[in-house]
């Protein structure tokens, strides 16, 4: 141990800890402990910080081995105050008059009373800040296990902890049995049986090469990277290239402590099965890394990736029962598949009839037929969408919910209907639109690429926030079970990214129509527009811009209240665009006060026959021209910014006026036409944007 800080390493031995809840659970570890020593005021360097599927570890570089000494002051009474108030304060601070110390304060002459703190041992620390930590984790799903009450996301079976190299004493009470704190780590339950003494461990390096040698790969980037280049080698060996992406690559090297690739084969009858099914059934259910040819095919070879040591003639065992077990979810998919193909799509929608969408809001049939009607009436405003393609998109876009491929894989849900509409005989645009119609499903998902998919995606997004709003099923501070307020993003997505000019007022009414509600609730459309100033900020736009650029705005296009935000947002950053809003804020405080002074409001109107400046004849020709120059009407992104970049050409004038223009003439005439020049600028800037919004 060195003088005056020491390494602390606090390690968790469970069973296996959910793969997509690992990075979440070293993250909180690795947080919460440093929080709380920050509120214990010990310092201390690096936090490492190490997940694998049975072991939770952070590893604390140079942690204070002593709290430093405080001086700790509390404020009494007044020094005259009653004796009883004295004697009270007295009592509090277990300290004796002459303890107490009168000082002079802005508010008269108090008594303190000051006292040294000796900082604790961290030692005597450590044992409660764990178990209260622990404790309160915040894992997403927890459980009991035996007759103890403590919860775990597994049952947790050791808790390791070493300060300075040393065990630490200690325990955590499971409540019902004690859970005494070791230094005895546990490696790879077949490869490594024997317990990890972590005694000799000094530092980050030595506990994950101590782990190493049981067979533990305890630092989780290392794993999925060596999973990762493992299996482009690999593929690579074999002419192919890995298909699966890195989020689901490190959901898999949540599974294993020490990965071992092997390449497993499909069998060509089960080639003929879509892409996305080979898919699901490969990476989704089975958790195999799936391949492409150099032509983006799909490939006939996967990788497995066994929790063992490489060892040839156990490796073929592992290899053919893995494949056994996917020969039989792959032939599931296939006798599906077949089955499902015996039926025209359009015959499944009957069936929706038996399945309630909810409470208020009829069945899944029922939401079918208004989003044929919704979806048509949406493409009319986006350009190359047929109203008919889209009706009928929207229409059996659901059907596939019956099926029994979806059924099996209800992941596919959409892609299916967009395979059966095509083999049913419906046009590509139909087929399309069917398929894609559940995105955006989230900010990193892409939207449909075809404008009937566009049209069947808002309708059917629309269709619930509609309906779930008309219920009064509405988001309530963190809670949105009916991902109402994903919905919305999505609807923006689509407008803004699309470039889709929808009224979407009138929309919502519509679905509200098709609902039986007569007309949307209130409460959606600010809904969707405070999702939109979200996105703003989001996307790195100022929040005073943002509520600027949108002000008290209560219009629907959606797509214009971007453009204006963008645009104003790029002006604010020009030369002009960073001194314009100095002039602004000058000229509407003095309007406000005139007017608050004078109990009316200027008219935006002036006398140019009353000017006698150069300053004001200045800056009423350029207020002028900007009014009848031509900057278009702020229908694409380019005429908003020439639009806020016309206003630049007010800046110069505006200074100048302030300058050489004393607003508050002897002469009220002259005085009134100046304000009414200013409320020229005022008016014009608001037609713009809302000023008044932002920040100094």
């Amino acid at each position: 141990m060195s003088n005056g800080s020491a390494d602390l390493l606090i390690e968790l031995v469970q069973e296996e800890i959910p793969a997509r809840m690992q990075l979440h659970a070293a993250d909180d570890l690795a947080r919460l402990f440093s929080e709380a020593f920050a509120a214990a005021d010990l310092s201390h360097g690096v936090v490492h910080k190490y997940v694998a599927p049975r072991h939770l570890a952070i590893y604390v570089e140079g942690l204070a081995t002593q709290q430093p000494d405080k001086q700790v002051e509390k404020r009494g009474p007044r020094v005259d105050a009653p004796e009883a108030a004295i004697n009270g304060f007295l009592k509090s601070t277990g300290l004796t008059r002459a303890d107490l110390v009168a000082e002079d304060t802005p508010k008269g002459r108090f008594l303190f009373a000051r006292s040294a703190v000796k900082g604790q041992p961290t030692k005597s620390l450590l044992g409660d800040m764990i178990a209260g930590i622990l404790n309160d984790f915040p894992w997403p799903k927890s459980q009991r296990w035996g007759a103890t009450r403590f919860r775990w996301v597994r049952p947790l079976h050791r808790v390791n902890v070493l300060f300075g190299g040393e065990g630490l004493a200690g325990s955590i009470d499971l409540g019902g049995a004690e859970l005494v704190f070791t230094t005895a780590s546990a490696g790879h339950y077949f490869e490594a049986p024997a317990d990890l003494d972590l005694t000799n461990v000094k530092g980050a390096s030595d506990y994950a090469q101590l782990l190493a040698d049981g067979h533990v790969m305890v630092d989780a980037a290392a794993r999925r990277a060596a999973i990762r280049d493992g299996a482009a080698k690999l593929a690579a060996a074999h002419g192919q290239s890995i298909r699966t992406d890195d989020a689901k690559i490190g959901e898999i090297a949540g599974l294993v402590e020490t990965p071992n690739l092997l390449l497993g084969t499909i069998e060509d009858r089960f080639m003929q099965l879509p892409g996305e099914v080979l898919q699901s059934s490969i990476e989704t259910h089975q958790k195999y890394i799936t391949l492409q040819d150099a032509d983006g095919a799909f490939s006939c070879h996967f990788i497995l990736v066994s929790n063992r040591l490489a060892d040839k003639a156990r490796d073929a065992v592992i290899l053919a029962g893995n494949q056994r077990v996917l020969r039989a979810r792959l032939a599931d998919a296939e006798f599906f598949w077949l089955e499902d193909g015996k039926t025209p799509l359009a015959d499944f929608l009957p069936q929706l009839n038996d399945i309630a969408f909810y409470e208020g809001l009829g069945t899944v049939h029922d939401k079918a037929m208004r989003l044929e009607k919704l979806a048509a009436e949406i493409a009319a405003s986006i350009d190359g969408a047929d109203p008919q393609e889209a009706a009928r998109a929207a229409k059996l876009a659901k059907a596939d919910l019956v099926t029994g491929m979806v059924g099996e894989f209800p992941e596919l849900q959409g892609v299916i209907g967009g395979y059966y509409a095509a083999s049913s005989g419906e046009s590509k645009a139909v087929a399309d639109a069917i398929s894609t119609h559940y995105r955006p499903q989230g900010p990193d998902d892409g939207l449909p690429q075809t404008p009937v998919g566009l049209a069947v995606a808002l309708a059917d997004k629309i269709d619930s926030l509609v309906g779930f709003f008309g219920v009064g099923a509405r988001p309530t501070g963190s809670k949105d079970p009916f991902a109402l307020r994903r919905a919305a993003l999505g609807v923006i997505r689509m407008l803004c990214e699309a470039r889709i000019r929808l009224p979407l007022s009138a929309t919502l009414d519509i679905s509200a129509g098709l609902h039986g509600f007569g007309q949307a609730d209130d409460e959606l459309l600010p809904f969707i527009r405070e999702r939109l100033r979200v996105r703003l900020r989001d996307n790195g736009l100022m929040h005073d811009v943002v509520a600027a650029a949108l002000g008290d705005d209560d219009g629907d296009d959606l797509l214009m209240l971007a453009d204006r935000a963008a645009a104003l947002g790029a002006f604010l950053d020009s030369e002009n665009g960073a001194g314009l809003p100095a002039g602004w804020r000058r000229a509407a405080s003095i309007l406000k006060s005139e007017e608050n002074r004078d109990k009316k409001n200027f008219v935006a109107k002036t006398d140019p026959a009353l000017f006698n400046t150069e300053a004001e004849q200045r800056l009423y020709e350029t207020v002028a021209g900007l009014l009848t120059a031509e900057n278009g009407d702020g229908k694409t992104p380019e005429e908003f910014l020439k639009l806020m970049e016309s206003l630049g050409a007010l800046r110069v004038p505006i200074d100048g006026f302030f300058d050489d223009v004393v607003v508050n003439d002897e002469d009220p005439g002259i005085r009134e036409n100046r304000l009414g020049l200013l409320a020229m600028v005022r008016e014009m800037m608001l037609g713009v944007a809302d000023f008044s919004k932002l920040e100094g």
